[in-house]
């Protein structure tokens, strides 16, 4: 399958299968458009790599019958790979305001302003790209603008949600209402593809409201200077924080570039009209601490963060014994140890910390069940198609949704192609999806030799081996040897005797052919290495003619 006939079809090139790096794509009559195109952050398994980005060789293959990008919201795991990989496609990128300031920022910084051409669409807009019409959808998460796409097609009308939740404060935005939900069921949906991160959540995630009413009571109670660090991109928080610093009678002091910049995007399209004027970091070390509030950064363990450097010393924000650090956000999975680690040495300097466990400080911006029931019953759609999640999550999303009456579901993951009309969902076969790493300004394949080599490094050390060779091929004097992250620390120096006259022994035996010659050594000095310590390191010999 390269091209969609008369037909609807959905492909995900990212986040199903996964949480982050969400990139759908929509086929109909020969042409396909792209919803968010996000990219992922990276963990462990990735040493020395921040970022991870969607492969998108399926459709840079097909790219003359792709029409634009559509964004539904402004959060990294959505927009966060356009700066890297949209040029490439040479489309058109559409978005609401909020979102598209963010998006500029972005391209700008990268230096590519004037050659992708972003489309800012009015909220609760609607365009047209090729057979696909679009509007956007009103709905609550944890930054400004969060929306679902309503996607009409000559085969049906596809309720694409985005991230969302229901809040029935919000502290941003007006989002979509039950009746205008329903308004949309009345006129038919053939397809509900939905956020499926938080479906095993038995309760609804709650209002932003309720969290200010339980960070008012921890910070009114918190005799010290306090810092709160949380999404930087959840502006509906910052918000909060803003109003609570009002209510406890705190200046407000922000610290990360990030939230830097969504302030001022936010400021920039209408939001956070009445947020406190902020001071300094002079100004927040001078005041009485009982008068200081801090929002920064550095909540998930970034070491670089504002929180990592506050917790190290290296910040001009200083803490102390009885200042208060509250954790307004839940921890990724996988970020807990980072996390640990910042809080051991917060709590090494007797700073008092609080996070979601602890009080009421922080409510998530996807929909738990209760929210997905209500979605169903309001839309009613024929399909529903879980996106947003790893396999687990989106399993349960499928059979939830038939537990409530969906008459069909489809679970699919990464790379599957699915029919959704006619005589639909039917799976057709598979494209190629995959991974690709962000390593300094490079972008690389995730699984490619560069990445494997570095974890070889990581996990085993090298050894490097110097040989002079003579005019007759032999060796002209001692081979150097020369180790890195191999476990020898005490026994170096006896270690590399040994290795040496393994070696050099190698080198007596091995002949003239130089390819022979240098595996010989390689599996010499490897042997002696697997010996001393159990590892098999990455051994490089250098056969140098002299």
């Amino acid at each position: 399958m390269t091209t969609p006939g008369n037909e609807l079809l959905f492909l995900a090139l990212g986040g199903s299968g996964e949480i982050g790096m969400n990139v759908n794509l929509y086929g109909c009559q020969g042409k396909w458009v792209m919803v968010d195109l996000g990219l992922t952050f990276a963990d462990p398994a990735y040493p020395g790599v921040d970022l991870i980005l969607p492969d998108l060789q399926f459709i840079e293959e097909h790219a003359d019958d792709l029409l634009g990008i559509v964004l539904t919201h402004g959060h990294e795991d959505h927009i966060g790979a356009i700066p890297y990989l949209a040029a490439d496609l040479g489309v058109p990128l559409y978005a609401t305001p909020f979102t598209a300031g963010l998006i500029r920022g972005k391209l700008d910084e990268e230096g590519l302003g004037d050659k992708v051409k972003l489309h800012v669409i009015p909220n609760e807009g609607s365009f047209e790209l090729g057979p696909f019409g679009f509007t956007y959808v009103p709905l609550a998460h944890s930054i400004p603008e969060g929306n679902a796409l309503l996607i009409e097609t000559p085969f049906g009308r596809i309720m694409h949600t985005g991230d969302w939740k229901i809040d029935e404060a919000p502290q941003l935005g007006t989002p979509s209402t039950a009746e205008e939900l329903t308004a949309i069921g009345d006129k038919g949906v053939l397809a509900l593809v939905c956020d499926s991160t938080n479906v095993f959540n038995e309760e609804a995630s709650g209002s932003e409201a309720g969290v200010r009413r339980g960070l008012d009571e921890v910070i009114g109670a918190a005799t010290g200077r306090v810092l709160v660090t949380t999404f930087a991109s959840n502006a509906a928080r910052v918000q909060t924080l803003g109003e609570v610093a009002r209510d406890t009678g705190r200046q407000l002091c922000v610290a990360g570039r990030s939230l830097d910049r969504i302030i001022r995007v936010a400021k920039a399209t209408g939001y956070l009209k009445d947020f406190p004027q902020t001071i300094d970091f002079d100004a927040a070390m001078r005041l009485p601490p009982r008068e200081v509030m801090i929002i920064a950064t550095g909540g998930q363990g970034e070491p670089r963060a504002a929180l990592g450097r506050v917790a190290s010393g290296s910040h001009q924000i200083k803490l102390s014994a009885g200042d208060t650090v509250v954790f307004s956000s839940k921890q990724i999975p996988g970020n807990e140890m980072a996390i640990g680690a910042i809080q051991n040495r917060l709590a090494e300097m007797g700073v008092h910390m609080i996070t979601d466990r602890q009080a009421h400080v922080h409510v998530s911006g996807h929909p738990g069940r209760p929210e997905l029931a209500a979605m169903y019953g309001w839309i009613r759609p024929e399909i529903v198609v879980p996106v947003h999640g790893e396999l687990r999550h989106m399993a349960e999303h499928a059979r939830f949704a038939q537990a409530q009456g969906v008459p069909r579901t489809v679970l699919q993951k990464n790379g599957e192609v699915v029919r959704l009309a006619p005589d639909g969902p039917k799976k057709l076969g598979h494209e190629r999806v995959g991974r690709l790493i962000l390593d300094g300004d490079v972008i690389l394949p995730a699984d490619g030799s560069s990445m494997n080599e570095r974890r070889r490094i990581a996990n085993y050390g090298v050894v490097t081996v110097a040989v002079a060779l003579g005019k007759n091929g032999r060796a002209a004097g001692k081979p150097e040897i020369a180790i890195q992250g191999l476990p020898v620390e005490e026994d170096r120096a006896a270690f590399l005797d040994d290795a040496t006259a393994a070696a050099e022994k190698a080198l007596a035996d091995g002949g003239r052919d130089e390819a022979k010659l240098r595996e010989a050594v390689r599996l010499a000095v490897r042997r002696r290495a697997v010996a001393w310590t159990g590892k098999k390191p990455v051994v490089e010999v250098l056969l140098l003619r002299v």
